[in-house]
């Protein structure tokens, strides 16, 4: 198996490719993931400006309060609802997805199905 520092030179690489093509606007903000080993992270990002539109991760308060042991791709597909949720209070209806170098599969595919159930299109 590869190493870690291989592993994670590799998701770089296709980190810079993918965003290298994708980005956010006003109109249609990117919308990044980022997992790690134990946590999903998902941000609805306006590049233009540089801020942060909406975010949700397996940290946050309202997740944990009604989420309390849900962990994998079920924990995933719930943030994706939630950071659905909260782009469509503030108007957001339609985001490009940044899968952050990360392979469309598992947990990230889990959260962007989660995403798209809550009305985001992309």
């Amino acid at each position: 198996m590869a190493n870690k520092s291989t592993r994670l030179a590799s998701r770089l690489k296709r980190q810079k490719r993918i965003r290298k093509r994708i980005t956010g606007t006003e109109e249609r903000p990117r919308l990044c993931v980022f997992r790690s080993a134990a946590h999903m992270y998902a941000q609805v990002i306006d590049d233009v400006k540089g801020a942060t539109l909406a975010a949700a991760s397996t940290l946050d308060g309202d997740f944990k309060e009604n989420n309390d042991k849900v962990t994998g791709k079920d924990a995933a597909a719930a943030i994706g609802k939630l950071v659905g949720k909260r782009a469509l209070e503030k108007g957001i209806t339609k985001v490009v997805f940044d899968r952050n170098g990360f392979l469309y599969h598992g947990r990230v595919k889990a959260l962007s199905d989660g995403a798209r159930e809550a009305g985001l299109n992309f």
